[in-house]
């Protein structure tokens, strides 16, 4: 990689970049404060990657998307004001503490009837999705969750998405944890993601590349 050529810090660079983007949907700014306040707001997805593959659904003309960890649902709503009005996104959580925080906010946004939220383990929604017979039929899929079957996940999902649609995994990065040495103390789902970037990588179904966003984001077009 060629020097930088940057004259200030690394830090400056980011903060400047990451304050370069447009006004987020009013109601997407009062459950990202909501999220925010709460003690794991931490885990909310960041304005910037959102923001990105908002775009990204418009500009492949999704309809059908597929998410997997909804959290309070900040980015399951991003994606739902994304699609068209006869859009849908299947929205993958188990359990209903922190999804029933952004239930209100979906509603709000008059977007609530997009999405559709499914409670249960996420490997056990998607084979449900290929047992019905849904295989190539969703265009954009975002995985933020149940990383430790993230192989899993990315198997079933290829299966579910349609040729050219769009996978996103958050968090590829792992906080640069995955750079380290492997060591017997190291956290699973550290050395899941590691595989799974490296299989990606090499994986001649997709076309890929991690963005320097947020935690990284390895965003896969199906070929």
């Amino acid at each position: 990689m060629a020097p930088s050529r940057d004259k200030v810090s690394l830090e400056e660079r980011y903060n400047y970049i990451d304050s370069q983007v447009s006004e987020i949907h009013p109601v997407m700014k009062k459950l990202r404060e909501a999220t925010e306040s709460h003690p794991r707001g931490h885990m909310i997805s960041a304005v910037s990657s959102t923001m990105l593959l908002s775009n990204m659904i418009r500009f492949a003309g999704a309809k059908r998307c597929l998410e997997i960890g909804v959290f309070t649902g900040y980015s399951s709503l991003a994606w739902a004001l994304s699609i068209p009005e006869d859009g849908k996104v299947v929205a993958c959580d188990i359990s209903t503490e922190f999804t029933d925080i952004g239930k209100p906010f979906w509603k709000e946004a008059g977007v609530d009837h997009k999405i559709d939220l499914r409670i249960a383990p996420a490997v056990e929604t998607l084979q449900s999705l290929i047992e019905a017979g849904e295989s190539g039929t969703f265009d954009f899929i975002y995985v933020d969750g149940d990383k430790l079957n993230a192989d899993v996940i990315y198997e079933l999902s290829l299966k579910l998405l349609r040729t050219n649609g769009i996978i996103a995994f958050d968090n590829s990065f792992m906080h640069g944890h995955l750079l380290k040495p492997e060591d017997e103390d190291e956290r699973q789902d550290v050395s899941v993601i590691r595989k799974l970037n490296v299989k990606i990588q090499q994986d001649s179904r997709v076309t890929a590349v991690m963005l320097d966003v947020a935690d990284g984001v390895y965003v896969c077009g199906k070929n």
